[in-house]
């Protein structure tokens, strides 16, 4: 079966909080011919993780590599390497695929209200403006 997941059925697998529905997650992972990972979903996921259940940025990354490096597992890997390098820098995921996706779209310079969100993509290099 090729699957598009959502983000509850990657948090049971790893969070692992819902035996029976860890359980479930896991072998419907496992068993999947295709697993179609959406950017939004890493985005909550990592949300997730950090807020819910106070995963490290480190660990919450160490999560989404493993899921990047299963053979069958299918996202837009540079918008999710994007959002890692974000993360490793100490930012936002979601601010990191944004900012890919945007550029990926066109756009030249990400601008924001969000003042460690500019800072953080001028660290990784990024094209980045306060407003």
């Amino acid at each position: 079966m090729k699957i598009a997941v959502d983000t509850n059925v990657l948090v049971r697998a790893v969070v692992r909080d819902d035996k029976r529905q860890a359980d479930i997650a896991a072998k419907m992972l496992r068993n999947a011919d295709l697993i179609a990972v959406a950017v939004p979903c890493f985005c909550e996921f990592v949300w997730v993780l950090r807020r819910v259940y106070g995963f490290a940025a480190s660990d919450t990354a160490e999560a989404i590599r493993a899921l990047l490096a299963a053979e069958n597992v299918e996202t837009n890997r540079p918008a999710v390497e994007e959002g890692l390098a974000m993360l490793d820098a100490g930012g936002d995921f979601a601010d990191g695929a944004i900012a890919f996706e945007g550029r990926w779209l066109g756009g030249e310079t990400f601008v924001s209200f969000d003042r460690k969100a500019g800072e953080t993509l001028r660290s990784v290099g990024e094209a980045a403006q306060l407003l």
